[in-house]
């Protein structure tokens, strides 16, 4: 199944007077829940639903833990978790605190089948 994509004109935020050049931009098709996930997942072994709900629940509780805790979080295929930082630059590193942190986020390094997938991937364009 293709991802479906349309298409979007953007502005080059350094040059506003410059003409848009358009991009492609990933359409969500719908959208998939625990719940969902859980009763997939019952389907295809012998754990019931509410089995696969409460072990996906606990699995992001975890995670968060571990990240609160500085570790990368390895899910083995899947891939691993690790937060990352933005700071603003400063002349010393005795200059840097937490106070120069500017952003925050959740890196996900995929494992090698969601790899494969996004090099395997096909793609459909919509209007």
């Amino acid at each position: 199944m293709p991802v479906k994509f349309t298409v979007v004109p953007k502005k080059n935020p350094q040059d506003l007077l410059a003409p848009a050049k358009f991009y492609a931009n990933a359409v969500g098709d719908g959208e998939t829940d625990l719940d969902k996930l859980a009763k997939a997942i019952s389907i295809q072994c012998t754990v019931t639903e509410a089995d696969c709900y409460a072990v996906l629940v606990s699995l992001e509780s975890n995670i968060i833990t571990e990240l609160e805790e500085g570790r990368i979080v390895k899910l083995g295929r899947l891939g691993n978790f690790q937060v990352g930082l933005s700071s603003e630059g400063k002349a010393t590193a005795d200059e840097v605190t937490s106070n120069a942190i500017t952003n925050n986020r959740i890196r996900f390094r995929p494992g090698k089948r969601l790899r494969t997938f996004l090099k395997t991937v096909t793609y459909q364009k919509v209007s």
